[in-house]
């Protein structure tokens, strides 16, 4: 897997030559990041207990500059664990509870009548809405209709919202997580492929172990309360984005990265038996780009400056499952997007740098 960054160096000898990019300044920030993120792990320990998968990915996507999806059934601790890492991180945390009669100016904001006490004279300006902020908790996101759902798909992937004929830039940085409920299905709206694809991650969230939710008894029906420091702060945080995409990633990675995301498209040549037989759609290029850019921001949280092809075996499975369409023979067999996404992974073998 690789030495640690504290055996790094930035050595220009061709030996590996995606390496030779490595700067001194960017492996003391990428330090900083390995230390940030146990400090980041050990204070949500004092709020959330157990989920450290789901931690480790929250904070993946947030270092890639990304969005996130976040799937599980209610009392899971799922906005409890967005509203502490806001407070760790030092950033504005909004959240909206989606809702059908929800409007989109609801959440981008609207143009609000202003009377002068003066002149009288009455002019528009712009109220801001609950997106502005660093990072917003879209709740239910499936409860409300799809033009409403939309409001979202021009601030998540430009970073600005268009309103009234004038463009507002979002603040920085800026991190969108949603939520559903995967087991009411009743006056919902299911997100369409096009903004399932804009979320890097979809995140499960699963029941604790038993110990885990005795822990969790304990803790949570007592008077102790935790008192949280901020550990990064919004400019640490764009700084430590910059440095993930600096990471250098061998072509072998990118081949690999490759490999999987086409073999999820029934009409690739590439593409096993089963998927032809199991998927619908498969993912698109941004998948790729996801799982690279996820697997270096995962390789600087443990301690290296470069990705590996494990990094990204090890985020298939949230970077795709939301992305792919099964079909009926996969319903009618019980077979889920996750469990073909699984068997690509383990039916292809990992390349090696040459």
């Amino acid at each position: 897997m690789g030495a640690p960054l504290s055996g790094l160096s930035p050595d220009p000898a061709p030996a590996s030559a995606f390496r030779e990019t490595v700067m001194s300044d960017d492996i003391q920030t990428a330090k900083r990041l390995a230390e940030a993120n146990e400090k980041l792990k050990e204070a949500l320990g004092q709020v959330i207990v157990g989920q450290h998968d789901v931690v480790e990915q929250l904070l993946i996507g947030l270092f890639a500059n990304q969005h996130c999806f976040m799937v599980g059934v209610p009392g899971l601790a799922k906005t409890l664990m967005v509203s502490t890492l806001s407070k760790l991180l030092d950033m504005n945390f909004k959240r909206i509870q989606f809702t059908p009669d929800l409007m989109p100016s609801d959440i981008t904001g609207t143009d609000v009548m202003q009377e002068d006490p003066e002149s009288g004279r009455r002019t528009f300006e712009f109220a801001h809405g609950p997106i502005f902020t660093n990072m917003l908790l879209a709740d239910e996101i499936n409860r409300c209709p799809p033009k409403t759902q939309a409001a979202l798909l021009e601030a998540m992937q430009e970073r600005q919202v268009t309103a009234g004929g004038h463009t507002y830039t979002l603040a920085k940085p800026f991190f969108v997580l949603a939520t559903q409920n995967p087991i009411e299905q009743e006056g919902t709206y299911p997100l369409p492929e096009a903004q399932l694809d804009r979320f890097m991650l979809s995140i499960h969230v699963d029941y604790p172990t038993r110990s885990e939710e005795l822990d969790i008894l304990r803790a949570t029906t007592g008077a102790k309360q935790v008192d949280l420091s901020p550990i990064l702060h919004a400019d640490e945080i764009m700084e430590l984005q910059q440095v993930v995409r600096r990471v250098p990633v061998g072509d072998h990675v990118f081949e690999y990265a490759l490999d999987l995301v086409r073999q999820t498209r029934p009409k690739d040549d590439s593409s096993p038996e089963y998927v032809k037989e199991w998927l619908e759609v498969g993912s698109g290029p941004r998948a790729g780009q996801n799982l690279v850019l996820g697997a270096k921001a995962r390789a600087l949280m443990h301690g290296r400056m470069y990705a590996t092809c494990e990094d990204v075996a090890h985020l298939a499975a949230p970077v795709l499952r939301h992305r792919l369409v099964t079909n009926f023979n996969a319903e009618s067999e019980g077979i889920s997007s996750e469990d073909v996404v699984n068997r690509i992974v383990d039916g292809t073998p990992k390349r090696s740098e040459d």
